[in-house]
């Protein structure tokens, strides 16, 4: 049995809506949203709020979650977790952001599911998407646009719009790249050993570090994940669907 972990990185000071995860969504925080609905997956041996605030820190643990916070400043959410588990016995880290506070247990049981069979042992670092049909979210920045080749690895992550269709009489396949990552764990040491990349840098899009390195991003399509909380307007958006 592969020992599996649940680590929510959590950023209290967001560039494009600050202090969104200790947001009221319905009854209870974004970031309790969150934390409580992948404990409730039970998919994990363990799930860990990983901070940098002491307002998320107390929030959690005061409601008798798990927390620890983080000793240094990190530029990723993948670095963040990385310093959290360098010391835990564990074979496969899930990484859900924390502003995801509609996490189910298909789309993560799907994406643990790929470490899993004879070609999994291959498999260093998985994550999720989903099919984008709305054209006016196609077009915008906030969500991230990857493009998959026929086995379903990622070629490349952008906020532009990708693949451009410059053929209108072919409707191509949009996907949106959801911020949840399943990793060996010496895949996320690795991470945070290297340098931000070129493309990383500019794109903000932190997984480009892997494919800049060589490294595979195993793509699993899911059919929903509920709405990443990035701009107060998504916050609206997420009121309406409790």
């Amino acid at each position: 049995m592969m020992k599996t972990i649940a680590m929510i990185p959590a950023r209290y000071a967001a560039t494009r809506f600050p202090a969104k995860l200790m947001q009221i969504l319905g009854d209870k925080t974004v970031i309790r949203h969150t934390y409580d609905n992948t404990m409730a997956t039970g998919l994990f041996g363990d799930v860990v709020v990983v901070t940098d605030s002491d307002i998320i820190y107390n929030e959690i643990v005061s409601n008798g979650g798990k927390a620890i916070k983080s000793i240094k400043e990190h530029e990723s959410g993948s670095d963040r977790i990385a310093e959290a588990v360098i010391g835990l016995d564990v074979d496969i880290v899930v990484n859900i952001q924390g502003d995801e506070p509609f996490v189910q247990k298909e789309p993560l049981q799907k994406l643990l599911d790929v470490f899993a069979d004879e070609a999994g042992k291959y498999i260093e670092v998985a994550s999720l998407m989903q099919i984008l049909k709305n054209p006016q979210f196609v077009k915008d920045p906030n969500y991230v646009k990857v493009a998959v080749d026929k086995n379903m690895n990622a070629l490349m992550f952008s906020r532009s719009v990708i693949p451009y269709q410059r053929d209108l009489t072919i409707s191509p396949v949009y996907y949106e790249h959801i911020g949840v990552y399943g990793f060996r764990k010496q895949a996320l040491l690795n991470f945070t050993n290297w340098e931000m990349t070129p493309l990383e840098a500019a794109e903000k899009i932190e997984c480009l570090r892997y494919l800049e390195n060589g490294v595979s991003l195993k793509m699993v399509v899911t059919e929903y994940m509920g709405i990443e909380i990035d701009t107060p307007e998504d916050l609206v958006r997420a009121a309406a669907l409790l």
